[in-house]
């Protein structure tokens, strides 16, 4: 058992959270086989098409979710997955299409040559106005440096997935401003990697198709942001334990 532990601990484990990817899933999985990666799990979130079929046709493990968690929390299922059969590397990418397999070793590297916790694939094109004022908003009300905060091409080293597999990260909504400041917070490193992204093949964003969903996304973040900065000006003024 312990052999074949080291022999997955050895090889990335890709991620994919679906939801209705039907169209999608099977060609984007056949690309990250086709990369050389076969160690691919797609966590489908309580999907009503043939999503899991379809997974699993194409060579994919898939965890069936019997709710509809959203992305993070499909996500976060495919990371505690990784965590239980003891890979030490996952890979998250979208069930969509846009992020290219063959920009994976580009993660991988980033993790080895910076020593680093978190690779994150950034494609600053792709965004469009309302996306990018979204970043720029909340770079400057966050003190994060990530440059693509929505991006869910990411490399996770160990000690970020057992962080993000935690209790801590379980009623976070959305991958970006919750995710990155919980890493951030417990002093995990963070790297972005310039990627090409292509469009998506079908569906919508989830956070900037409607002026609802901006509107639901930002109040989220806002929220969050203001709740972690209350946090942490309690603990600076809690005193001290007397010697």
């Amino acid at each position: 058992m312990q052999d074949l532990l080291d022999t997955v601990a050895d090889r990335p484990l890709v991620v994919i959270p679906a939801r209705n990817e039907q169209a999608t899933i099977a060609d984007v999985i056949a690309e990250v086989r086709s990369a050389g990666y076969h160690d691919v799990v797609v966590a489908d979130d309580a999907s009503t098409d043939a999503t899991r079929s379809e997974a699993i046709a194409a060579g994919a493990r898939v965890i069936p979710l019997v709710y509809r968690l959203g992305a993070w929390g499909a996500t976060q299922a495919g990371l505690r997955y990784a965590l239980r059969k003891g890979y030490s590397v996952a890979i998250t990418m979208d069930a969509d299409g846009q992020h290219l397999a063959e920009a994976i070793p580009l993660l991988l590297e980033a993790l080895r040559r910076h020593d680093a916790d978190v690779a994150i694939g950034a494609c600053l094109s792709r965004g469009s106005r309302a996306r990018r004022a979204a970043w720029i908003f909340f770079r400057k009300l966050t003190g994060l440096s990530v440059e693509d905060l929505t991006s869910g091409f990411r490399a996770y080293g160990c000690r970020a997935v057992r962080l993000l597999s935690s209790n801590q990260a379980t009623l976070l909504d959305f991958q970006d401003i919750g995710i990155l400041t919980l890493l951030r917070a417990n002093r995990l490193r963070i790297r972005e990697v310039s990627v090409d992204m292509r469009p998506r093949r079908s569906g919508h964003s989830r956070i900037f198709h409607t002026w609802l969903s901006v509107a639901y996304y930002m109040t989220y973040s806002i929220l969050l942001c203001v709740s972690k900065w209350n946090r942490r000006e309690r603990t600076e003024r809690r005193p001290s334990a007397p010697a």
